[in-house]
């Protein structure tokens, strides 16, 4: 059989025990299969549009109008490795999106035939060095925490991607022929700047449409109010006045909030389930040097619409119909392979993730030991992560126990990896070298934990 034909199976024999095992009687499956389904409308409404979809075009992009040869010059094997890994490793400070951004966009650059040690590189950095998200974590969880961050993403990303370069050496060389063998791509008729223009529209258009908001938020709600916390118990919520929270979750109806400061029985970190007809107010909660940020958020989609305009006005007077068709089939070709892959994920993360309560995990990764350190990057590696949502959920960790070493652990496993991310590597990769990067990612993320752990625990 072939790879495909063995994935398949896999799913069908996995579907087929948890349905005849499983007790869908039981509350605490019934909440987690619910869950699933809320995990999956809350990326439907917030991710899809905004961020996968763009860039499925970019992607798309890439794989018909960038040539082969110019990406074999600058990220093939036999590029200058000081040029194909800088640019690799520093890709997310200019990115600034969520690894289901990231996705397409390797994808895209390996069909076309970057190397396996750059791809790698772009794939671990592109969601790790957030420059946003680097910065709140200083602020929020600690300098050291955040430098650590910064510093431990760049250098990651480097030597994984020499590492899988180097372990898959003879499978790149074999490929490299054969990209070799291919007829020359057709001289463009476009200049390099115009191409690269266009993609560069393309980006900015993902950029600001998937811009995150680095503020909390400032909620008040109904007197009397029904809230319900994650074990499926209700309490009154009789608090006068806004409080501040942490919006992890938004579904059509309800919102998920994390307590960021504690009022009466509601301690700081904790999580509950809101109805959002009982919010009278939501307003944002800025920290301060962070005001231009939360700026660019709140009018991100005049930015956006500017270069979605700039973007059709390019391709209808640069490109030739033939050539936009071209683009339209490989943004197709990608967007039936990722997003289904994407959407099984998420639903599959959200039903894990309410089977461990968030007490058992903050006890499994107490202390600096290299097996809450490995714990902790085996969770970020499966647990996804909206762009910034990891600090408050790590914040409410470290407030159950959860040790620096961890933290950190956590932090450089979780940006770059999760069950949706891992299935679509996957797709591209096959088992063993996604298998490789997970594991590169996991145990290096368990000792840099470990040592960080030692020295500043």
């Amino acid at each position: 059989m072939s790879r495909k034909d063995w994935g398949i199976l896999t799913i069908l024999v996995v579907v087929f025990l948890l349905a005849y095992f499983l007790n869908f009687a039981s509350p605490r499956i019934q909440n987690a299969v619910m869950e699933a389904f809320l995990m999956l409308q809350w990326y439907a409404r917030n991710h899809t549009l905004a961020c996968v979809v763009p860039a499925m075009f970019i992607a798309g992009g890439i794989a018909t109008f960038l040539s082969k040869e110019g990406v074999l010059r600058h990220l093939g094997p036999k590029a200058r490795k000081v040029e194909a890994y800088a640019v690799a490793s520093v890709a997310g400070t200019v990115l600034a999106v969520c690894s289901c951004s990231v996705l397409p966009m390797f994808a895209g650059i390996y069909r076309v035939g970057a190397g396996l040690g750059p791809a790698a590189a772009f794939l671990y950095s592109g969601p790790a060095i957030n420059v946003m998200a680097i910065f709140l974590t200083a602020r929020v969880l600690g300098f050291d925490l955040g430098l650590a961050r910064v510093v431990g993403a760049i250098t990651f990303a480097v030597i994984i991607g020499l590492l899988m370069a180097w372990f898959f050496r003879k499978e790149e060389s074999d490929r490299v022929k054969a990209f070799m063998a291919l007829p020359e791509s057709p001289k463009p008729k476009r200049r390099l700047w115009q191409n690269a223009a266009f993609l560069g529209s393309m980006i900015a258009f993902l950029v600001f449409s998937d811009w995150s908001d680095p503020s909390r938020t400032r909620v008040e709600i109904a007197p009397n109010a029904k809230v319900t916390l994650m074990d499926g118990s209700q309490r009154t919520f009789n608090v006068e006045g806004p409080v501040s929270v942490a919006v992890l979750l938004e579904t059509t109806t309800t919102y998920r909030f994390q307590m960021e400061e504690t009022v009466g029985d509601f301690t700081k970190g904790m999580k509950i389930n809101v109805e959002k007809d009982v919010v009278k107010s939501k307003t944002q909660d800025t920290p301060p040097g962070y005001e231009f940020a939360a700026w660019v958020y709140r009018n991100r989609w005049y930015f956006a619409g500017a270069f979605l305009i700039l973007t059709i006005a390019m391709a209808l007077g640069w490109f030739e119909r033939f050539e936009l068709e071209a683009w339209l089939q490989e943004t197709w070709s990608f967007s039936k392979q990722i997003i289904p892959l994407l959407f099984i994920g998420v639903f599959v993360t959200g039903f894990v993730g309410a089977l461990l309560p968030e007490k058992v995990v903050g006890a499994l990764v107490g202390g600096n030991s290299i097996t809450a350190n490995l714990v902790a990057s085996i969770i970020g590696a499966a647990w996804y992560f909206a762009t910034l949502t990891e600090i408050p959920i790590l914040e409410a960790l470290i407030g159950l126990g959860m040790g620096k070493g961890p933290a950190l652990a956590l932090l450089l496993a979780g940006p770059a990896l999760s069950l949706p991310s891992i299935a679509v590597i996957y797709s591209v990769w096959g088992f063993k070298k996604t298998a490789t990067f997970v594991v590169l990612t996991v145990v290096m993320s368990s000792v840099v934990g470990m040592i960080f752990g030692a020295f500043f625990g």
